[in-house]
């Protein structure tokens, strides 16, 4: 390793290097476990006697600062966090023993063997060009992927021109934002706090559209720049965009010149329905659709995508430019090859079942007696609550940790609920 201390001039040397690596193990840059050089390297490297070196590597192992093992050299010792107090106690600090709260995968599940091959591939096939900067629309072997996969497995009318891929949903939301430049931006109510809150910090004003036992309420809608829903599996409730619904989006957002924004984010898991097509299908020049693999691979790849209607590729890819310059690049050909080869057909379906079955145990440990809505397809399920608070205390207090209806809502709603995981 290479060890940047530096001694004051007016030290002994001794002194003055046993205070630079106190230093430094003080202040989190030699870190607990590194391994220091030899003894005859660093003292080559300071221009002192080896000597010097080893007798201030003996002083630090004295006072704690490192450890010495025959065979093994001198590494960092471990030491408390500076302001360190004692640990907490009482319910709060303790994890959950159990934990049906939504939002994510099964990470568990996460076929790490398959993205390794698929890495292999992808880098040994690379062009020289792979490793420079990037086109910030996102790599062409990646787009005409998705252009194929997204046409037959979600009827999304996707050219690979339209395609601009994202480190997720939440950077494809904040782009658009940008873009509308401040406008009015609709959003379902029941939704997703933290969205309103990506939309918020763009520079959007976030308005709420209410959701029934159809979907979305278009009558609601006024002139908002946008709106953005979740038709295929709406978050938190479970609806499915009813076909009258459907159209009426769209035929809105053609008679305003406005903008639906489709976040697709587990249209790729069904268990007791036909696959519901992409809404953006149905008006291609209306609607940006919102794809990410975070939810059918894992959250840690960042790796999303947005289609978009050919008057906003070029402001998005602007504005895209100028957040993060480009997507990483050898993410996107390893997903590109694992689309390529079905990989990531097979994986989808191979969850698709594991999800169904994990769905079907949760139904049945319900009851009857409980009102589940949203179970036909997605990642998560409403569950009806008469008092949702009691509900939430008593489960707390048996480790057991869920989502909350009420803290969906853009105000105060009437209807309580509880939103749990399929999947955990």
């Amino acid at each position: 390793m290479d060890l940047h201390i530096g001694p004051e001039p007016d030290e002994g040397r001794r002194a003055g290097l046993e205070r630079a690596l106190r230093d430094a193990v003080r202040d989190g840059r030699l870190a607990p476990g590194a391994r220091l050089p030899a003894t005859r390297r660093l003292a080559e490297e300071l221009g002192v006697s080896r000597g010097t070196v080893k007798a201030a590597y003996d002083q630090l192992v004295a006072e704690g600062y490192l450890t010495a093992r025959q065979g093994s050299g001198t590494v960092v010792a471990p030491l408390p966090a500076a302001g360190a107090g004692p640990p907490q106690s009482g319910a709060r600090a303790r994890a959950p023993l159990f934990d049906l709260r939504p939002g994510a995968p099964d990470v568990g599940a996460f076929p790490a063997a398959v993205w390794l091959r698929a890495v292999r591939r992808a880098v040994a096939a690379a062009p020289v060009s792979a490793y420079d900067y990037g086109d910030p629309l996102g790599r062409m072997e990646l787009r005409e992927a998705l252009a194929e996969y997204l046409g037959r497995a979600r009827g999304v009318v996707a050219p690979p021109e339209r395609i601009l891929v994202t480190s997720g949903a939440i950077q494809g939301l904040a782009l658009l934002t940008r873009v509308l430049e401040g406008g009015t931006v609709a959003m379902e109510d029941p939704g997703l706090p933290f969205h309103r809150e990506v939309v918020r910090r763009a520079g959007g004003r976030v308005v709420p559209v209410r959701v029934d036992a159809l979907g979305v309420e278009v009558d609601d809608l006024r002139d908002p720049a946008a709106v953005v829903v979740t038709p295929a599996h709406q978050y938190p409730t479970g609806v499915t965009l009813h076909p009258s619904r459907r159209r009426a989006l769209t035929d809105w957002a053609r008679a305003r010149g406005a903008l639906v924004v489709e976040d697709d984010y587990d249209g790729e898991f069904r268990y007791d329905r036909q696959p519901v097509g992409a809404l953006q299908g149905m008006a291609p020049g209306q609607v940006v659709y919102l794809g990410t693999a975070s939810k059918t691979l894992g959250p840690a790849l960042r790796l999303g995508w947005m289609v978009l209607p050919p008057h906003l590729v070029a402001p998005v890819a602007d504005a895209k430019l100028h957040s993060d310059h480009s997507t990483e690049t050898l993410g996107q050909l390893a997903l590109a090859e694992l689309i390529r080869t079905h990989a990531y057909d097979r994986h989808v379906r191979a969850c698709r079942l594991r999800y169904r079955r994990r769905r079907d145990r949760l139904v049945e440990r319900l009851g009857a007696r409980r009102r589940v809505h949203g179970i036909a397809a997605g990642l998560h399920a409403l569950v009806e609550v008469e008092d949702e608070t009691a509900v939430l205390e008593r489960a707390a207090a048996e480790g057991l940790a869920v989502g909350s209806l009420r803290e969906h809502w853009h105000a105060d709603g009437s209807r309580e609920g509880l939103v749990l995981s399929l999947i955990h």
